[in-house]
């Protein structure tokens, strides 16, 4: 393989140890704690141990991870900019010490990996954020992951593997960077483009992919991430059934699709040199960097972009000499109708031609209302394939959310939609009220915030695969927190539709009710942390529907859910509520 592209280093790393040292490890794990790691985790440590990450060995201790913060540089100088960490809790991180180890798990408890621990800290995870994502809002995913779900520990240290990540779908589509370099070497590919997304790919896609492949004059590595992807992404099953589609659209033995386990963390400018990192050590030699490449899709609180357009080009040009792989930018194309070609806006403008647009909003919004796409934006075979999984909405699976103070009236909501559901028929219909959850599911939990928020994504979960099976779920939790309403939101509309509905009733009215007694006992202290009294409820902020039950009756109350459902087209006009 001396003629493809040196790995990112000089040496492609491979931290899986023999066979007599992963039965010692094996052996020896009885003594030491271990971790079950999360799906961020999990893609993070399948790139140390396949190579994807080389040079490194391990999770990033405390010197490298300062120096990858501060001057996007490895200790010894070589560029790398992003840390690589390992999060841990303050039960796990309290049991250990420099030289000690650390089992690192999947979900089903088989230990994946031992980490060897060099040090341990707390980082300042603002610093962290400023200098990564360029921003301490929430509004960012990446941010919003940090504070929100990493924990308050890093364990830094290298890394004995003793088996990959077991994957049960696509198995023929997964390749480590040795696998893949060995794949080029069989076909006769000296020069590779990748071409990394983690949305589907349609006509625009596939225009540039043969235009940078035509000017590097190399064949096509599509590469997509179907790790931990961007909020809104369509889930990585769909995306792969895309790609396959439209792979055939590519001329023979010129392209080739292959998954990438990568956890994506939308930093822009800096993921965009890991990114050509990552594909270097894969064995292309030319990486496709477009204008908002690894942006997140949500804009600062003033509608403005976290990155400007072309700063990660930017970014990664000043620092190409020191890179193998060589980068092709994009710059954004608009559809010429009268040319039948994509062309540079800036050539658009210059020249005074027409354009037209259909974004990715309006893809789904055409496909939720089962409307005609436009030919020239998308194949046939990826519009199939994409109508298998984006249905018109009064086929698609629902979660009615409702949301509000105790007394509100959202449970009587719930319910009274819950029978009119049952009354109409043919469609699966499971009403996951709050009281009743945490009677069978979450009996154990007390009312700690933790606890609440634990209760509110298990009923997220269950509600998520009720929706991804096509049924209607709905949920009357308080579900207090924004935060926690969100995630919830992110969980579920991978699958279907996510209807969040404040019961706006106010705090006075709840209270006057108190059909439980509960605000009497929470304003004698009688129960701590009760939400509206010595705990806060975060309002929603854009909810698609809010009601006050304080100026209408039940029923009342029920309809205007049941016309929002009618009006943007999850019930059928003829009142059918069958799939």
């Amino acid at each position: 393989m001396d003629h493809l592209i040196k790995s990112y280093g000089g040496t492609l790393q491979n931290l899986l140890v023999d066979e007599a040292r992963a039965t010692q490890l094996k052996k020896d794990s009885q003594g030491f704690p271990a971790i079950t790691l999360s799906q961020r985790q999990l893609c993070d440590l399948e790139l140390l141990m396949n190579g994807a990450f080389s040079p490194l060995r391990g999770f990033m201790a405390r010197e490298t991870y300062e120096s990858v913060l501060e001057n996007m540089r490895l200790p010894g100088g070589l560029l790398w900019p992003m840390p690589i960490t390992l999060d841990v809790p303050d039960a796990i991180a309290d049991k250990l010490d420099a030289g000690s180890y650390l089992g690192l798990n999947d979900s089903e408890g088989f230990m994946l990996a031992v980490l060897r621990v060099a040090d341990k800290w707390k980082p300042d995870k603002k610093r962290e954020a400023q200098l990564v994502y360029g921003t301490d809002s929430l509004n960012h995913p990446g941010v919003r992951f940090l504070f929100e779900q990493a924990h308050e520990n890093y364990v830094g240290g290298d890394v004995e593997g003793i088996q990959l990540p077991m994957h049960h779908d696509f198995e023929t589509l997964r390749d480590t960077p040795e696998e893949l370099r060995h794949l080029f070497e069989k076909h006769g590919w000296r020069r590779v483009v990748a071409f990394n997304t983690s949305k589907p790919m349609h006509r625009l896609h596939r225009d540039i992919t043969l235009r940078a492949a035509k000017e590097a004059q190399a064949n096509i590595l599509l590469h997509p991430a179907v790790g931990m992807t961007k909020p809104g992404d369509l889930h990585y099953y769909a995306r792969v059934h895309c790609y396959q589609a439209i792979r055939r659209y590519y001329p023979h033995n010129l392209a080739m699709l292959s998954l990438l386990p990568m956890a994506v963390r939308m930093a822009g400018p800096r993921e965009a040199i890991l990114n050509a990192i990552v594909r270097q050590n894969y064995g292309c030699s030319h990486i496709i960097i477009g204008p908002e490449h690894a942006a997140p899709p949500e804009v600062r609180a003033g509608g403005e972009r976290f990155y400007p357009r072309y700063a990660a080009q930017e970014l990664l040009a000043r620092h190409q000499g020191e890179l193998g792989i060589r980068m092709i930018p994009v710059r954004e194309m608009q559809y010429v109708p009268g040319e039948d070609q994509f062309l540079p806006v800036e050539k658009i403008e210059k020249e005074g031609k027409k354009a037209v647009l259909f974004t990715e909003k309006e893809l789904y919004s055409h496909l939720s209302h089962d409307q005609e796409i436009p030919a020239w934006f998308s194949f046939p075979d990826v519009l199939a394939e994409l109508r298998k999984v984006c249905p018109p909405r009064s086929r698609q699976g629902i979660t009615l959310f409702f949301t509000g103070l105790s007394g509100s009236g959202k449970s009587t909501l719930a319910k009274i939609l819950y029978a009119k559901f049952i009354e109409a028929g043919g469609r699966p219909v499971t009403l996951l009220d709050g009281d009743v959850v945490r009677h069978n599911l979450s009996n154990e939990l007390g009312f700690s915030k933790q606890h609440r928020d634990l209760n509110i994504r298990r009923i997220g979960f269950v509600a998520s695969e009720i929706t991804k099976n096509g049924g209607i779920a709905i949920c009357a939790p308080i579900a207090p927190y924004h935060s926690t309403r969100r995630a919830v939101r992110e969980l579920i509309e991978q699958h279907g539709a996510f209807i969040e509905i404040h019961v706006a009733t106010p705090l006075e009215v709840c209270e006057a009710r108190d059909r439980k007694g509960l605000y009497a006992k929470a304003r004698k202290g009688l129960i701590p942390e009760f939400t509206g009294i010595s705990d806060p409820y975060e309002t929603p902020q854009n909810p698609e529907l809010r009601i006050d039950t304080a100026t209408m009756s039940p029923m009342e109350a029920a309809q205007e859910v049941f016309l929002y459902l009618l009006r943007e087209g999850y019930i059928d006009a003829d009142g059918d509520y069958r799939q």
